[in-house]
């Protein structure tokens, strides 16, 4: 949740950003954003990872930021879509502080496409730290992990394979209760929105 939450909290900033300032300031930042979106997510982990060692807030803050650009393309989206909005000119024309407008104007208009994405990225960070937990480089003993208790158990797969399904079982449950959670928000934030 933490690397899913730093991911959409600089993903927002930025996605914003470019698409209020606009102009040069959107292209170049859009650029380096497709670039950071080039590097594949796990092979960024590795090498952080393979630096920096195994340790919690090294996963946190390598899957966050590899969530920020796919973020920051969505947040982008969802702001030009309301920035020319009538409620958007007034705040404009009271001179209102960018941060501010930011804050209490644009943000709570595009919370559910940025919901919806929240879902998915808490999905992506719960297989990505699995996925590198099982490859050893993940959370280490004596921590409590389900990608590690698949590793830990799948040489008896073939004798005792709760060992290696109840994990599984778990990490498939949690990743689709967070996307019914997210679509459900998402749903909400949009009737809401619209009976305003």
């Amino acid at each position: 949740m933490l690397a899913t939450a730093l991911g959409m909290v600089l993903g927002a900033i930025v996605g914003m950003l470019a698409a209020y300032v606009g102009g040069r300031f959107d292209a170049i930042l859009m650029r380096l954003n497709d670039v950071l979106l080039a590097i594949p997510q796990l092979v960024f982990a590795l090498l952080a990872i393979t630096v920096l060692g195994p340790q919690g807030w090294v996963l946190i803050t390598v899957i966050g930021i590899t969530h920020a650009p796919r973020i920051a393309r969505v947040a982008r989206s969802a702001t030009l879509n309301v920035i020319n909005e009538d409620y958007i000119l007034a705040a404009e024309m009271y001179a209102m502080p960018r941060s501010k407008l930011l804050v209490r104007e644009l943000l709570p208009n595009i919370t559910g496409p940025l919901s919806v994405e929240a879902g998915l990225r808490l999905t992506y960070s719960i297989g990505a730290i699995a996925s590198l937990s099982f490859l050893g480089l993940g959370l280490q003993p004596p921590a409590a992990d389900w990608g590690l208790m698949i590793n830990e158990n799948r040489i008896a797969l073939s004798i005792q394979p709760w060992g290696v399904l109840l994990p599984v079982i778990a990490i498939a449950l949690l990743t689709i209760g967070t996307n019914l959670l997210a679509d459900s928000f998402a749903r909400a934030t949009a009737s809401t929105t619209v009976e305003e």
